[in-house]
């Protein structure tokens, strides 16, 4: 009887070897047969479950977009039981600074895709691209419920703060990655925002 194959899983483990092997040589760098050599299956295996190569980049920062949620979750919940709207807002942005292997990978395939759809028409009309506007929205709306309950400094203002704080965010997390900065010192500056903007109330314990 012929054994049965998981295409999900397969598909999941072709995007993994995506992952690994972009992170070590730049997303830019990569093309289906070195995937193929990293995942150890044949490039007509990978192109049978990803045609192109945008539809495999595509897959492999979908699931990296899915596992770097997960990493937030894990950090609001290791936090507090009950988190705060402010351990809310700090784990999404300390999750993205690169100050593991599993963030600086995701921040740099992340800020390699962005800069690749500049100028590839057919990244720029994938949706993952889309995604920013996403986490915009969700944190102006994280800011909107503690304006809400009045854990906001007075005059802050939600969409513009989520804005500024995912643009930080961004720029922290390049800089660390080229060794102009530390983790702590990235963190410090985060920090320093978010005493800006939440009440000294609703401060919760540094992650």
């Amino acid at each position: 009887m012929p054994k049965r194959v998981d295409h999900t899983q397969r598909r999941i483990e072709i995007a993994e070897a995506l992952i690994r092997v972009a992170g070590r040589r730049g997303l830019h760098a990569v093309g289906m047969r070195d995937v193929a050599a990293e995942a150890d299956v044949s490039l007509r295996l990978v192109q049978y479950y990803f045609e192109t190569k945008e539809k495999l980049l595509l897959f492999g920062l979908q699931l990296l977009a899915e596992r770097f949620g997960e990493r937030v979750a894990a950090r609001v919940t290791a936090a507090e039981a009950d988190p705060s709207p402010r351990a809310t807002v700090e784990a999404l942005l300390m999750a993205a600074l690169p100050t593991d292997e599993e963030s600086r990978t995701f921040h740099l395939l992340y800020t390699s895709y962005a800069v690749l759809a500049v100028t590839d028409q057919a990244l720029a009309a994938q949706p993952f691209v889309r995604d920013p506007d996403a986490a915009e929205d969700a944190l102006t709306k994280l800011l909107r419920q503690a304006q809400g309950a009045g854990l906001l400094s007075p005059g802050a203002n939600p969409r513009l703060e989520a804005v500024t704080l995912l643009a930080m965010s961004a720029g922290l997390g390049t800089s660390v990655l080229v060794g102009q900065r530390g983790p702590e010192a990235a963190a410090e500056v985060l920090h320093h925002q978010l005493d800006r903007i939440f009440q000294e109330s609703d401060h919760s314990s540094r992650m």
